[in-house]
């Protein structure tokens, strides 16, 4: 069951990474798209930070429960 669960929260993890890696591209490659974000480069940032948090928890993961 353990092993289940921490495969489960690596599966969690990398998705949120691909939902926020595919915004950032959305953004990327039609801006002007998405007008309710009108700074681009303020909601890139914000996507990066959520990029960011789940790929430090997912090493988290590998580090401490693998």
């Amino acid at each position: 069951m353990k092993l289940r669960l921490i495969e489960n929260l690596r599966l969690s993890l990398r998705g949120n990474i691909a939902k926020h890696v595919a915004n950032v591209e959305v953004l990327l490659e039609q801006p002007s798209g998405v007008a309710e974000h009108p700074d681009i480069i303020e909601t890139i940032e914000k996507e990066l930070a959520m990029i960011a948090e789940f790929n430090d928890k997912l090493e988290m993961v590998e580090k401490y429960l693998s």
